[in-house]
């Protein structure tokens, strides 16, 4: 779906706005896009480091260090991958209409906290009383 409207490339979303309106939401999906193309970008670039790393290493050390230099690249694509399936989730909301709303309090989240993580599910104050919450069951 392609909003008709243009967004200045200097636009950021303001409190004194209507929140969620369209102009955000199109600021914010744009970002997870561009968030998304740069990670597969990455992670192309390290598929083919990984595939020109690939020829024999004669000597045991720079074998082994080969190795796990490949299971690091591994854990992180690892990683890259759950945080592509989490901005196709963000993208999902904003189509929705549930974007920027907090899952467990239904409340705006903060522009700031968008910008600066527009993931996010959760509300400053239902991920803090979440993070306590998980906290208090590892300390069992």
């Amino acid at each position: 779906m392609q909003s008709a409207h243009t967004i200045d490339s200097d636009y950021k979303p303001s409190e004194d706005e209507v929140f969620m309106n369209e102009r955000q939401r199109e600021y914010f999906r744009r970002k997870l896009l561009a968030w998304k193309d740069e990670i597969l970008r990455e992670s192309r670039e390290t598929l083919v480091a990984l595939q020109s790393e690939n020829e024999n290493h004669p000597d045991l050390a720079d074998r082994a260090s080969s190795e796990t230099d490949r299971a690091i690249e591994l854990r992180a694509r690892d990683r890259q991958r759950k945080l592509i399936s989490k901005i196709d989730a963000a993208l999902l909301r904003i189509e929705e209409g549930a974007y920027g709303y907090c899952e467990e309090t239904g409340e705006p989240i903060s522009l700031k906290r968008l910008d600066a993580r527009p993931i996010a599910t959760l509300s400053v104050e239902a991920q803090e009383r979440h993070e306590r919450r998980e906290r208090v069951y590892r300390d069992d």
